[in-house]
């Protein structure tokens, strides 16, 4: 008898796990796998081959769906011995389909982690910027495994609120710990509107009384998380049991005691400088040491975590190219002041409604109105002929509120936002290159 469990690492059919690698981009985290070990005879070709196909396809789907691995699905599959009936028995199981874009953050956060203290994984401050920025996680053959000591130097070495710099993250490197529900945290943060800041703060205060203390900080972190009280481990990638281990965040927040209280005021300020830190980053990844970036670079940041296909992709970019001749370059400033706006995007799609009616296409004159409708100031024009002419499917100077807002919200998920689609013939069509 064996167990068919996410943590499992036994594969008994070679040729599953082929075609189901192959299938799919499995980077950061086993999948599904079957876990047989046969004591009797060895099956025939046929019925191999079957199982093969049939469990390679239970697994395709277990991954684009999210089921598996910590708060999915687990089941037992049963051997048959000398004797026994050959099938394969599956004892009933408890199904637990996991939010996809949960999966895709848990799936995400394994991939860039790259630091473990006492069975959980954690992220560096440096791990948390490099997922923010680049789409896949530097090469690495295991997680460096820290000392208790360590741990306790980097703690020691948090700076306080009063002390903390503008480039918190940057300044850190590698020497502090985020853990998961951490970085779902920071993640809610860097898509978050400025007069959203207020109602975040309120979120975790509890008791009302403007101030937020560890406890009531961790306890909605933890239902953040969407579970109770769970770290990722290591050991079989699945959740424990948090020991509120003191990490960089909780250390920055309430002190080396834990004993301080957080204020709004240290709140907002924590909130606006990591929404800067990351732009900022962001920008200067393109600017190469200059004051500007050119207008085809903002377009592609601009494009950057959507799902639009390779070559749409590239459709968005040489619509810009043939229609933006006068190239004035796009400032941090007003680079910074656009993607602030985007994270007011549900307030901006009010406005326009308010103006246009129906969902009808909106001028650059329109456009910048309901900015300024919903975050207090206009946007550079330039900026926003960039913007039109990206998204202008026939040029005459209107923009479609259905195409802006479709792709300006798959990229607030940040590369979160799970795949669906025809599994089926994917697979199949998968099999048969395979079989060629």
């Amino acid at each position: 008898m064996a167990t068919l469990k996410y943590s499992t690492t036994v594969v008994a059919n070679s040729y599953a796990r082929f075609l189901f690698r192959n299938c799919r981009n499995l980077t950061g985290r086993p999948a599904l796998r079957a876990a047989c070990r046969t004591t009797g005879r060895i099956r025939t070709a046929a019925v191999a081959a079957s199982v093969a196909v049939a469990g390679g396809y239970a697994a395709y789907r277990a991954f684009d769906q999210g089921i598996g691995g910590p708060g999915g699905t687990s089941c037992r599959v049963f051997a048959a011995k000398d004797g026994d009936d050959q099938s394969l028995v599956e004892e009933p199981k408890t199904e637990l389909v996991k939010d996809p874009v949960q999966f895709q953050r848990e799936k995400r956060f394994l991939n860039f982690a790259s630091v473990e203290y006492d069975g959980s994984v954690y992220m560096t401050p440096q791990d948390f910027l490099e997922s923010i920025l680049h789409d896949a996680a530097r090469a690495r053959t295991s997680r460096r495994h820290l000392k208790q000591s360590e741990v306790e130097s980097y703690l020691k070495s948090t700076p306080s609120r009063k002390k903390a710099s503008l480039h918190f993250f940057g300044d850190l490197f590698d020497r502090g710990l985020i853990s998961y529900t951490e970085y779902l945290f920071l993640l809610c943060i860097l898509t978050k509107p400025v007069s959203g800041f207020q109602i975040a703060f309120n979120m975790f205060d509890v008791d009302g009384d403007q101030k937020v203390d560890k406890k009531e900080f961790l306890v909605l972190q933890q239902l953040m998380a969407g579970s109770s009280a769970r770290n990722l481990s290591e050991k079989d990638n699945e959740y424990e049991s948090e020991e509120l281990q003191d990490t960089t965040i909780t250390t920055h927040f309430f002190g080396p005691r834990g004993k301080e209280v957080l204020k709004f005021e240290d709140f907002h300020r924590f909130m606006e400088g990591l929404q800067s830190e990351v732009l900022e980053l962001e920008f200067h990844k393109f600017s190469r040491g200059l004051e500007s970036i050119q207008e085809e670079d903002f377009a592609r940041i601009l494009l950057r975590y959507t799902y639009l296909t390779k070559d749409e992709h590239e459709h968005y970019l040489e619509r810009l190219r043939t229609r933006i001749r006068d190239v004035k370059g796009i400032t941090f400033k007003d680079f910074k002041e656009f993607f602030i706006f985007l994270n007011n995007l549900d307030e901006f799609a009010l406005a326009l409604r308010i103006y246009t009616y129906a969902d009808l296409p909106i001028s650059e004159a329109d456009f910048n109105r309901a900015v300024k409708a919903c975050t207090g100031q206009l946007l550079d024009r330039h900026l926003i002929h960039v913007v039109f002419q990206l998204f202008d499917r026939d040029g005459d100077g209107k923009l479609s509120q259905q195409e802006f807002f479709s792709v300006m919200k798959d990229r607030l998920h940040r590369g979160a936002k799970a795949l669906s689609g025809g599994q089926w013939e994917n697979y199949k069509n998968c099999v048969k290159n395979e079989m060629k």
